[in-house]
C-alpha cells in the first residue's frame, strides 16, 4: 500500500522575530515522523511560510502544536505588514501528496479546526475544498477586512465561523484552514518602487480582474444589479501589488492556485508583457516556500524548445530564465518538494 503523505503549509503573521519562528519550528520538529521541509520569513510581509510533510495524523498534531505556539507569541494588535492577514496563524492548508484523497484532507482540516477552536478559543473558517459554502472557498473573501475588521465580520451572522466563538481571539485573531492542491506562491519583481504600477499589473492579470466602471468612476451593473467585471488575462491566478522596502522594489505577488493551468513561466511572461506597456521592466522573480518539480520542468521545456536537456539542465534553465536567484539564492535541492520527500 502506498504511504499516506500530507503536506501542510501554515502561514504565521511574524517574519521579523527569528526567536518566534524558531520556537514555532521546534514544535514541528518535535512531532515524530513529520519532516520540516522549509521555513521562509519575510520582513516586508511580516509573515513566515512553513512547509512540512508526514503521515496524516502526525501532520495535524504538528499543525496544532505550531498554532498553539504562535498563539502564545504573536499579538495581532501590534502586528503590521504588507501581506493581508487576520490571525497569528493565518491560514493552514492541508495538501494531499500520496496515498490520500482530497476529501480525506478535508477531514484533516475539519479535525484541526475543531481542535484549535475548542482548546485555543480561536474562531476558524474553512476554505477551498473544505469550504462550508461557496462564498467561503476563496481565501481573499474570508480575509477581507483583515484583523482590524474581524470583530465586525464575526458579528455578522452570514460570517459566523465554522468552528469556535463568534468573536476574535484577543491576540491571535482567527484562523482559516482547508484542503487544496499544490499552490505556488510566486512573485515577479519590478524595476520600480511604484506599488501602484504593481497593483495595476495585478488587476490586469488576476483571474477575478477588476470592476468595470463608468465615466463617473462608479461600478457598472448588469441586468440583475450585480457589479460587472473585466476578467484578467491569467486563469487560476490571484494577484496584488506590494512593496518590498528591504529591496526598494515593487512586486506583483501571485498565488498560482493551479500551476497546470498557469505555470510560473506563463505568469512571468505575462507580467513582463503588461509591465512593458507601462514602461517598466521586470527584474527576476521568486518562489516563496516550495514548488512541485513539474512547474520548473514546464518552464525549462518552454525555453529549451526542441533542444534535448535532462532534468537537472531543465531545472537550471528555468531558474535562470525566471530569475529565481535575483533576491536570494535559489537552491533546487531545498525548494523542490520532490527532492525533499
Amino acid at each position: 500500500m502506498e504511504q499516506q503523505l500530507v503536506e501542510c503549509v501554515p502561514n504565521f503573521s511574524d517574519g521579523r522575530r527569528s526567536e518566534v519562528l524558531e520556537a514555532i519550528l521546534a514544535t514541528v520538529r518535535g512531532v515524530d515522523r513529520v519532516r520540516l521541509l522549509s521555513a521562509e520569513p519575510d520582513r516586508d510581509y511580516n509573515r513566515s511560510v512553513v512547509t512540512f510533510v508526514g503521515p496524516p495524523q502526525a501532520v495535524v498534531e504538528a499543525a496544532f502544536r505550531a498554532t498553539q505556539e504562535a498563539t502564545a507569541r504573536i499579538d495581532m494588535r501590534q502586528q503590521k505588514g504588507e501581506h493581508p492577514r487576520m490571525g497569528a496563524t493565518d491560514v493552514v492548508p492541508f495538501v494531499p501528496v500520496s496515498g490520500i484523497s482530497m476529501q480525506e484532507c478535508v477531514g484533516l482540516a475539519r479535525s484541526f479546526g475543531e481542535r484549535i477552536a475548542r482548546e485555543l478559543s480561536i474562531p476558524v473558517y474553512l476554505y477551498e475544498a473544505a469550504a462550508s459554502r461557496p462564498e467561503r472557498q476563496n481565501l481573499a473573501s474570508i480575509r477581507k477586512g483583515e484583523f482590524e475588521g474581524l470583530a465586525e465580520k464575526l458579528a455578522d451572522p452570514a460570517w459566523a465561523p465554522d468552528f469556535g466563538p463568534a468573536r476574535p481571539h484577543p491576540t491571535a485573531g482567527a484562523t482559516v484552514t482547508g484542503a487544496r492542491t499544490f499552490l505556488i506562491a510566486y512573485n515577479v519583481n519590478l524595476a520600480t518602487e511604484d506599488v501602484d504600477l504593481a497593483q495595476e499589473i495585478a488587476l490586469r492579470i488576476r483571474e477575478s480582474g477588476r470592476l468595470k466602471r463608468g465615466q463617473d468612476g462608479k461600478p457598472l451593473l448588469d441586468g440583475h444589479g450585480k457589479k460587472q467585471t473585466i476578467p484578467g488575462t491569467l486563469r487560476a491566478v490571484k494577484a496584488m501589488g506590494v512593496i518590498l522596502e528591504a529591496h526598494k522594489i515593487a512586486q506583483v505577488s501571485m498565488n498560482l492556485v493551479d500551476f497546470h493551468r498557469t505555470p510560473p513561466h506563463v505568469a512571468y511572461e505575462e507580467v513582463a508583457r503588461q509591465a512593458a506597456t507601462l514602461g517598466v521592466e521586470v527584474r527576476g522573480s521568486e518562489i516563496v516556500g516550495m514548488t512541485p518539480k513539474e512547474a520548473l520542468l514546464l518552464a525549462g521545456r518552454h525555453w529549451a524548445g526542441a533542444e534535448e536537456k535532462d532534468e537537472a539542465a531543465l531545472v537550471a534553465l528555468a531558474v535562470e530564465r525566471l530569475g529565481l536567484g535575483t533576491l536570494e539564492e535559489f537552491v533546487p535541492e531545498k525548494k523542490i518538494i520532490e527532492y525533499n520527500l
